[in-house]
């Protein structure tokens, strides 16, 4: 398929697909670009929702900009949708633990650079997690030494002291760059738990949207933001980039 020049460089594959996580394929998504060569990995995290069109649509938009981008749904297909009560999506979320959740991002890392997958590139990986889901890549970033870049969007930044780990805690052992996206009009995260989380991780780079709330990324949201969206893309993908090994391209 063909890609307007805003879009990135890259024609692109893509599709859903059954990730090996655990005993069987667990719900998954992958965008990469359509051309020989080995591309830098990036895991997306999706959010309490699961794995929806808003994670595959930043799967595909990374892709085009090289990136090998694989979501994973952590909670294996039985995530509220969206529309669910807040209940039931709270429910879902206490009911995922750390640990598994930890589990299921190694799982897919371990297939994305495999000896049978022939277009990822060795090496760091990135990690981009939204909302709940970028609660547990920040855990994972903190736990594993084979994260290059992590980005986080709107990422809950307390309130999980009745869990296994912290973000407090991990966000002072983050050692990889990190970029935070964050809404100041954020009605779940305080502007000030931003501040709070710069402070505890000083080399980050911690934004903050003026006019925007929760899922101010998400298209289909009704917080749904298009200036901070358009810049918040802009912004991961250069941060991703730097970050990252670069493509190493093919001619055949």
């Amino acid at each position: 398929m063909a890609v307007l020049p805003h879009e990135g460089s890259y024609n692109i594959l893509y599709g859903s697909y059954g990730v090996p996580v655990g005993s069987s394929n667990q719900p998954g998504y992958v965008a990469r670009p359509d051309k020989k060569g080995a591309y830098p990995v990036v895991v997306v995290v999706p959010d309490i929702n699961g794995l929806t069109s808003s994670e595959k649509d930043l799967c595909r938009f990374l892709a085009r900009h090289g990136f090998a981008t694989v979501a994973i749904d952590l909670y294996r297909g039985a995530a509220p949708r969206r529309g669910a009560s807040l209940d039931e999506a709270i429910a879902a979320y206490g009911a995922l633990g750390d640990r598994r959740a930890l589990t299921d991002i190694d799982e897919t890392i371990a297939f994305c650079l495999g000896d049978d997958i022939d277009w990822s590139r060795k090496g760091p990986v990135g990690l981009v997690g939204l909302d709940t889901g970028g609660r547990f890549a920040l855990l994972y970033a903190a736990e594993r030494p084979n994260v290059g870049g992590l980005v986080v969007v709107q990422a809950p930044l307390a309130g999980d002291d009745d869990r296994l780990l912290t973000v407090e805690n991990a966000l002072e052992r983050l050692t990889m760059p990190v970029l935070g996206l964050y809404g100041q009009d954020d009605s779940l995260i305080p502007a000030e738990g931003v501040d709070v989380a710069a402070d505890l991780n000083p080399s980050g780079e911690w934004i903050l949207y003026d006019g925007a709330g929760h899922d101010f990324l998400n298209l289909e949201a009704d917080g749904y933001h298009a200036g901070a969206a358009a810049d918040a893309s802009v912004r991961m993908v250069r941060f991703l980039t730097s970050s990252l090994p670069a493509p190493e391209l093919l001619d055949y």
